[in-house]
């Protein structure tokens, strides 16, 4: 089920972080997200955790171990917690109760997804079996299908232990073998369980204290008590119990007799009391528990309930072997005393089979009964009590039976409405999950198409500038002192286009624009606008900062070297290009409303654009204040002299020949 990949993945993302979930899981190759109540492959949940051990660099049973004990955390939390408290008063009641966990889920699963299992039934779950030991040890037996998984038992059993019953464990594989003692082959994997209590040293002084409160107060209340009061609880307890243990007891004893019959509170133990003889007739007990039956070592059918007797009228034959009629669906044993005493406190699933039931049934699915094995070593015979195993009102009709069926008394009855119930909200749960996961699914597709909006709107306007406009706000227009402007052109551009056709223009721009492009993010200048062949940047703006000049210098070398690479399509020969920089003030800001611009004003313009007009082919040209920022910084330059300049009289400028401190490689970007 979802719920197993939805742990493991949740147990990344809180150790090791989303960045390596996401690694994982696309190494793996499984999508991001997983529905609670769907059923996914088993390759799925094993491809993840074969991909954790080498993501993380962690052996798999360190693996495995971390995962049962988040496991054991994220079930709590799922709301599995009053469930798992109350399977046992101890550790080993505890464990022997897993089995009848498995079987509880898999009403409202239909498919058995436990603590320890999470496998769908079909795939047979794993079984546990233990055996206490004289010295407080116990045997831990785990049977399954999958290979490698054991040492997901201990991590869950050692959380448990610790959690509900304040004892820390030790658990060390003391055989692994394959048998055929169930169904096919399986891992039988035996654990050797030590239990050690934790007692804070503040705890054991209450403890020991407290006990010794005990001692005094039964010693002075047993002083206080008189003679005849005491006499008469002895008589009471002896009207009662006389004829079945006529044992002489202590004041004491008699005392907490009388404290237990009066308010219905044991202090320290239980003494069962049994009639001589059993008062119910037989005809009373067939009807009473109407799915039961009564076997004897060689599978002998002794005694049947009556509902058994219906629906299987062929065990009204005593004597004929149960294996006859039925086979056992869980645990997966072969059909002996032996086998079923060894899974005694299991819970036992038998299902009929299909060749010895009546006509009638022969295209109805077959009846399951679940129950507990009894061994009644007076008799040499098994009880099993049992019940129809029916999850929902229409597996009730396929099989034409009836609550009446089923007696009163019988908590099935009330299970296969409540279930009822509960699988519709679990339907409805499981749409609603599903609407949650097209929602997050639909919000990841909006955002990244928001990204790619914003990738969009940055391209053309300063992201400052966009964010701004994007909250409503005015953007004022913006003076800055000091920045350095680049224009370029392409040399013969009317020629070109008087000779090719406007899609040889278009990806011969292209071309170049895209070098152009990339060297902007290369030297973190700001691409302003792009006229026909004309491109425009800017150093400095909109975020002022003190290297512009070299920016906008090594953006100009690389522009020259990027544009060798652009073809001619008239001469098929590199196309060749101006460039002029000029370096003074400029204002800046937002002009128009629909496709708003993000524009440069002032005479620092003008005389950029006079620069590359005026400039030489494949040259960089200079002007005086744009020389005066770069002289000093380890780029050679030669001096072209006074020219005349349209709109500006004479002007002293210089040509950019390359950086003296950087290679072709650092200036185009390359690695």
């Amino acid at each position: 089920y979802g719920f197993i990949n939805t742990c493991l993945k949740s147990l990344v993302v809180e150790k090791y972080g989303e960045e390596t979930w996401e690694k994982l899981r696309l190494q793996a190759g499984v999508q991001d997200s997983f529905l609670t109540f769907e059923v996914y492959k088993d390759e799925i949940t094993m491809q993840l955790v074969d991909k954790a051990c080498k993501v993380l660099g962690v052996p798999a049973d360190i693996v495995l171990r971390e995962f049962g004990k988040y496991f054991f955390e994220f079930c709590k939390r799922s709301g599995y917690d009053h469930m798992l408290r109350t399977l046992g008063g101890n550790l080993y009641e505890f464990i022997e109760n897993l089995d009848a966990l498995h079987s509880y889920l898999s009403l409202s699963y239909q498919a058995s997804f436990g603590f320890v299992c999470f496998f769908p039934q079909e795939m047979n779950a794993p079984s546990f079996r233990v055996e206490k030991n004289e010295d407080g040890s116990m045997h831990l037996h785990y049977y399954s299908d999958r290979r490698g998984l054991c040492h997901i038992v201990p991590g869950i059993i050692g959380a448990a232990a610790l959690d509900f019953f304040n004892i820390e464990i030790s658990m060390k594989i003391v055989n692994q073998t394959e048998e055929e003692e169930r169904t096919g082959k399986k891992e039988h994997i035996v654990f050797l369980v030590t239990q050690t209590p934790l007692f804070p040293c503040k705890e054991r002084n209450e403890f020991s204290s407290s006990s010794q409160c005990l001692v005094d107060s039964e010693k002075q209340i047993e002083n206080q008590l008189n003679k005849e009061d005491l006499e008469k609880a002895k008589n009471a307890i002896g009207d009662r119990g006389n004829s079945v243990c006529p044992v002489k007891k202590s004041h004491w004893k008699t005392l907490r007799g009388i404290i237990t019959l009066g308010r219905g509170k044991l202090l320290r133990g239980f003494d069962p009391v049994y009639p001589k003889s059993l008062w119910i007739d037989t005809k009373t007990f067939c009807n009473g528990l109407p799915f039961h039956m009564v076997f004897d070592k060689e599978l002998k059918v002794k005694q049947a309930g009556v509902s058994i007797q219906k629906i299987v009228p062929g065990i009204q034959t005593m004597g004929i072997c149960l294996d006859q009629y039925f086979r056992i669906i869980h645990p997966e044993v072969p059909f002996t005393i032996s086998s079923i005493q060894k899974f005694i406190n299991s819970q036992f699933v038998f299902q009929t089979r299909r060749e010895m039931m009546p006509e009638s049934w022969k295209e109805r699915p077959m009846l399951e009964l679940r129950g507990q094995m009894m061994w009644m070593e007076s008799l040499q015979c098994m009880l099993y009590l049992c019940s129809p195993l029916l999850r929902t009102l229409h597996e009730l009709e396929e099989r034409q039976m009836h609550i009446a069926d089923i007696a009163p008394h019988d908590v099935t009855r009330d299970l296969i409405l409540l279930n009822q119930q509960r699988l519709a909200e679990m339907e409805l749960s499981n749409q609603l999950e599903r609407k949650k996961e097209e929602l997050r699914i639909l919000s990841k597709h909006l955002e990244e198409e928001k990204k790619k909006t914003e990738a969009l709107l940055y391209a053309m306007l300063p992201q400052h500038v966009a964010n701004q406009l994007k909250e409503g706000k005015r953007v004022e227009a913006g003076e800055f002192k000091e920045c350095t402007i680049l224009f370029s052109d392409v040399v013969t551009f009317t020629n070109i286009c008087a000779q090719c056709e406007p899609i040889q223009i278009v990806l011969m721009l292209n071309s170049m624009y895209l070098r152009f492009d990339r060297l902007t993010t290369v030297h973190d200048v700001y691409k302003v606008e792009t006229i026909g062949d004309a491109y425009m940047v800017v150093g400095g703006v909109p975020v002022p900062v003190p290297t512009h000049a070299e920016r906008v210098a090594n953006f100009a070398l690389g522009m020259i070297m990027a544009a060798k690479g652009v073809q001619n399509p008239v001469s098929g020969n590199p196309i060749q290009i101006r460039v002029g920089i000029h370096t003074g003030p400029v204002l800046a800001g937002v002009v128009g409303e629909k496709m708003p611009r993000y524009c440069l004003f002032g005479d620092t313009v003008n005389i950029a654009s006079r620069m590359e007009s005026h400039g030489v082919p494949s040259k960089i040209h200079l002007s005086s204040s744009a020389y005066q920022c770069l002289k000093y910084k380890n780029f050679e330059i030669t001096e072209r002299g006074e020219i005349e300049v349209k709109g500006k009289g004479k002007m002293h400028t210089y040509f950019l020949i390359r950086n003296k401190s950087a290679t072709e490689n650092e200036i185009m970007g390359r690695p």
